[in-house]
């Protein structure tokens, strides 16, 4: 009687193979992934493929997830817990500045082609797992500089979703001076509300 084993992938070479693939996926189209053309692009062979991912629709769950984890890394500068009006403000900008650099510049396009693939994927919720950190985190942050609840989450929806509309704006135009002149603009009035909405 013949039994089949299954290995597990190695946990340790699994995430080096996963930011290579997510790399090299940097300026291509995330929806025409192969194995085979993966395989030959990184040249390792598609068994090596298989083994860590098993198949094209968990690989494809399995880079989402870390496109995912590289979002959450904008949200860490900011700390509800000894935030003041400044250092808020001061983080923002400092993310908005990070977003600008070449490679990142270049992976939002692959991050928003992430949340377009997953919006049709039942069950699969990682970046919108994402954004909704991101709003919770904002969201708590302004209750700790002052601002009701409601108004809080209000407020962190609203600039998430700015952020977001101004990043998708750079991705397609490519024009770095509207995008500051977008934000700045956008941030400007988010100081304003926030100043108004503390002083209720």
């Amino acid at each position: 009687m013949l039994e089949t084993m299954t290995r597990e992938a190695d946990p340790e070479k699994k995430p080096a193979l996963l930011q290579l693939i997510v790399d090299y996926l940097i300026d291509k189209p995330l929806s025409a992934l192969t194995f085979r053309g993966l395989a030959t692009a990184l040249d390792i062979s598609t068994f090596t493929l298989v083994y860590h991912f098993g198949n094209r629709s968990e690989l494809i769950h399995e880079i989402i997830g870390a496109i995912a984890d590289r979002q959450r890394g904008f949200e860490l500068p900011i700390d509800p817990s000894d935030v003041t009006l400044e250092s808020y403000f001061d983080a923002l900008q400092a993310i908005f500045e990070v977003t600008l650099v070449p490679q990142n510049r270049a992976m939002q396009r692959l991050e928003f082609e992430a949340q377009m693939f997953e919006a049709v994927q039942p069950g699969r919720g990682a970046m919108r797992a994402v954004h909704e950190e991101l709003q919770t985190r904002g969201r708590d942050t302004l209750i700790a500089l002052g601002i009701d609840e409601k108004d809080a989450a209000f407020e962190s929806r609203l600039l998430i979703d700015t952020f977001y509309g101004i990043q998708v704006g750079l991705v397609v135009n490519d024009n770095e001076e509207r995008a500051r002149e977008g934000f700045d603009r956008a941030l400007q009035q988010h100081r304003d509300r926030v100043l108004v909405l503390r002083a209720l």
